[in-house]
């Protein structure tokens, strides 16, 4: 009697999780023979750097010349912004000047020095490293700070691309004075001194020109004194050249983060529940400031250690991987569920926190 061949025993989580680390950790090793400059990885490292600050500059000089349209240097210097922002992630990851203290921290500070909306950097590797450990738990801090797992409303719209703003709703949202008191603390740590130079700027900005509006509408202009004038031509110009492009880089990375991670009701230590990959074409306006986060993001979570251009370049088989093993794509009922990755356990939670 015949017997047809056993089938094969299909992988765990782990194991596929394993698989796809493995396959693409060997395809970064063929497009580095393939392509010897990608071995130099300190010296990419700071040659992006160099661009990107270059870019910052170049096109803020061109507009505060008169040379080059307030929206243009906006988006151009939003764009150069995101670059940094993926050198923070790869310096976090100690991708860059390794064994080189001097240089790493100084490139750390450069990054930060280009977007002073964020925490400072030195912070944020110890939320980000735990992020890995504990992605999709409540003690996920860094994705809960911008807003995972919040079910979506008005006051996600205002925290998701406003960091003093969600730290408002969360104060307004705490129980007890303590909490309160932890919330502002720790804001006041983790934003000093950039980040509130930062969004002291924006506001100042928001209520100078709201309250112009006002006055035009009402027939009563402001005679603002010339020192005010003089100060808040410097808060246009850096709003222009600075801060407006890191509200709008910010507005587009936590949108595109806090809607691509799963967050509540994950298997532990399963990461092929932890991301989704998320690029439906509408999503490029917004993807064209985070560097392709949505699409890019998730192979991060199986390979660590490869510096972003490595992982864009590795878009094409990383997709195919996941997509074997079970990942989800564009699911867009993330949106209904704040997150979770079923609609179950979201009312189930809902019950919960009513009950």
């Amino acid at each position: 009697m015949s017997h047809s061949p056993a089938s094969p025993v299909p992988l765990n989580p782990q194991q596929q999780a394993a698989h796809i680390r493995e396959v693409l950790m060997a395809h970064g090793a063929e497009l580095r023979q393939r392509f010897p400059i990608l071995n130099h990885q300190d010296a990419l490292g700071a040659g992006i750097l160099a661009f990107a600050l270059a870019g910052m500059f170049a096109s803020a000089a061109l507009y505060i010349n008169g040379q080059l349209a307030w929206w243009a240097c906006l988006l151009l210097n939003a764009f150069f912004a995101s670059l940094t922002h993926e050198l923070e992630h790869d310096l976090i990851h100690s991708m860059y000047f390794r064994k080189q203290r001097v240089l790493h921290n100084l490139m750390l500070g450069l990054v930060w020095l280009a977007r002073p909306s964020t925490i400072n950097p030195w912070v944020r590797r110890h939320l980000h490293l735990n992020h890995h450990k504990v992605s999709g738990t409540e003690t996920d801090m860094e994705e809960r700070a911008i807003t995972n797992g919040e079910p979506w409303g008005i006051a996600r719209l205002l925290m998701v691309g406003d960091n003093m703003m969600s730290s408002f709703i969360r104060f307004l949202r705490a129980k007890n004075p303590q909490q309160r008191w932890l919330i502002v603390s720790r804001t006041l740590k983790v934003y000093a001194p950039l980040g509130l130079l930062n969004w002291g700027s924006w506001y100042v900005f928001l209520g100078f020109h709201a309250a112009n509006g006002i006055a035009s509408l009402l027939g009563a202009p402001i005679d603002w004194s010339a020192n005010t004038l003089a100060v808040m031509n410097i808060v246009n110009i850096a709003v222009v050249v600075l801060v407006g492009p890191n509200v709008l880089r910010t507005f587009c990375l936590h949108f595109v983060s806090s809607n691509m991670h799963y967050y509540g009701d994950l298997e532990a230590g399963n990461v092929l529940q932890q991301c989704q990959v998320l690029n439906p074409w509408w999503l490029w306006p917004l993807q064209a400031f985070c560097f392709n986060f949505g699409s890019s993001h998730a192979l991060h979570h199986f390979l660590v250690k490869e510096p972003f251009y490595i992982r864009q370049l590795t878009v094409p088989l990383g997709h195919q991987l996941l997509r074997d093993a079970g990942v989800r794509f564009n699911d867009f009922g993330t949106f209904a569920r704040a997150n979770r990755w079923t609609r179950r356990s979201q009312a189930a939670t809902a019950s919960s926190q009513t009950a």
